[in-house]
C-alpha cells in the first residue's frame, strides 16, 4: 500500500480568484498562476515518497459556466508545472448527488482502489471544508490552509496552515517524527 498526498487544486496548488471573498477557478490559462512555492512544496513530497493525487470539484461544468476543454487544459498545465501523478475531476453540481464531489470522499476512495492507496497513512491538503469534511470521511490526516474565505470553516481539520508550504513542513515534520 501506498502513502499519498491529495491536494485540492484551486486555492492549494493554483491561486483561486478571489471575489468578494469567495474563491473562484480561473477561468482560463491567462488567470491561472500557481501559488507561491507550489512546485518546490510538491518536489518535496515526491522526495520523501508520496503519490500526489490533485482532486478537484469543478462544477462550472455542471452549470454550463466552463467547458470541459478548459478545465482540461487547465488540469495539464499544472501538470506541466508540478509533479503530480493523477488528477481526479468532479464536473457534477451539488443537486446531482454524486459520490465524487467534494465534501463526499468518492474522488479519493475511487483513487485510492486505483493507486492501491493507504488511507490512514495519507494526508489531504485543502482550502474549504469540503476537502477537510472528503478528506476525514475518507479517514486521511487533513491539513487546511486557511485563506480567510468568507464562507463555513472546516469543522477540525488535524492543523490549519496560511500556506501550502507551511502545511508541507508540517506534514514533512510529523512523518520525521513518527519515524516514517
Amino acid at each position: 500500500m501506498r502513502r499519498c498526498v491529495f491536494l485540492d487544486r484551486d486555492g492549494v496548488l493554483n491561486r483561486a480568484i478571489v471575489r468578494e471573498g469567495l474563491p473562484y477557478p480561473p477561468a482560463n490559462l491567462d488567470e491561472f498562476q500557481l501559488v507561491p512555492g507550489a512546485s518546490e512544496a510538491c518536489a518535496a513530497l515526491k522526495a520523501a515518497g508520496f503519490l500526489l493525487v490533485v482532486v478537484t470539484n469543478q462544477p462550472d461544468v455542471a452549470r454550463g459556466s466552463q467547458k470541459r476543454e478548459t478545465v482540461e487544459s487547465l488540469n495539464n498545465a499544472l501538470a506541466s508545472q508540478v509533479a503530480v501523478d493523477d488528477v481526479r475531476v468532479c464536473y457534477h453540481d451539488a443537486p446531482d448527488a454524486c459520490q465524487c464531489r467534494k465534501p463526499r470522499p468518492g474522488l479519493l476512495l475511487d483513487a485510492a482502489r486505483d493507486w492501491h492507496i493507504d488511507l490512514a497513512a495519507s494526508y489531504m491538503i485543502g482550502d474549504r471544508w469540503k476537502d477537510i469534511e472528503a478528506g476525514a470521511q475518507a479517514g486521511c490526516t487533513t491539513v487546511f490552509i486557511d485563506w480567510g474565505y468568507s464562507e463555513k470553516q472546516p469543522a477540525a481539520p488535524d492543523v490549519r496552515v496560511s500556506s501550502l508550504a507551511e502545511g508541507v513542513d508540517w506534514l514533512l515534520a510529523r512523518e520525521r517524527d513518527r519515524g516514517l
